[in-house]
């Protein structure tokens, strides 16, 4: 018999994995990302950091085109290792708190109204040498928090990337934009998917803005209604944009 499992055994899977995430941290000696303590890949006392109410952020400058962005912490300290153990050295057992932190910048953004969640793309060639797709990953358990907090949210990747880009760190603003430009293309189905539809663009870190910029600049060249973008952590050099409250319309 083919087909999909049922509920209640994909459940059941989506729990063997959440333990066996957590036993690892346990039996192989892992320690807290944020202060080093023995046990899980974030302790009681460091997951708060990633609790925090979202807010409103921009980059300085802000590049053209950028639409509104939620974050709910810094990137540093806690956030940051977080991001880091779970992009660049595989701690999947993270991806469940950074998602819960993405679905928090999702419901700050959405004003709970019906929104695709569209994620930024990684090159083949980039997710082949970290051995998975972090974004995804975080994208899927915020999707799934998100829904389990009433929030009606889809995901969909609508975008690829059309084009080799150059490493971007220490690329400033402008040269960030300049090697983005052209980087990304909308999936010819997605054209279609997306019509009429409200998109929140979601991405783990906002640095410059360029990223968010080019990829809401080719999304609405479609005719695709990008409404916001949601991340979990932004840059220190960002500054609040408004007080926390709800999000755009």
């Amino acid at each position: 018999m083919t087909g999909h499992p049922p509920p209640a055994a994909r459940l059941l899977a989506y729990a063997d994995r959440l333990v066996r995430d957590d036993l690892a941290d346990l039996v192989f000696g892992c320690r807290c990302v944020g202060c080093g303590r023995p046990g899980r890949a974030l302790c009681g006392r460091c997951a708060p950091a990633l609790r925090a109410p979202a807010f409103r952020t921009e980059p300085d400058p802000v590049p053209p085109g950028l639409p509104p962005v939620w974050a709910v912490a810094p990137y540093a300290g806690v956030p940051r290792a977080a991001l880091l153990a779970h992009k660049e050295r595989g701690r999947t057992s993270l991806a469940g708190p950074l998602g819960a932190a993405l679905a928090t910048a999702v419901a700050a953004a959405t004003s709970r109204r019906p929104v695709v969640l569209v994620p930024i793309p990684s090159s083949t060639a980039v997710t082949r040498r970290r051995g998975h797709d972090p974004l995804s990953r975080i994208v899927v358990r915020a999707a799934r928090a998100a829904r389990r907090a009433g929030l009606p949210v889809t995901v969909r990747s609508a975008l690829a990337v059309r084009r080799r880009v150059a490493d971007q760190a220490g690329l400033d603003a402008r040269a960030r934009r300049a090697n983005l430009a052209g980087a990304f293309a909308v999936r010819s189905r997605s054209r279609e998917l997306l019509a009429g539809r409200a998109v929140l663009l979601v991405d783990d870190v906002l640095t410059t803005g360029a990223t968010l910029a080019e990829a809401t600049r080719v999304l609405r060249a479609a005719g695709v209604h990008v409404r916001a973008a949601a991340v979990v952590a932004a840059t220190r050099r960002r500054h609040p944009a408004t007080a926390p409250g709800p999000g755009p319309g």
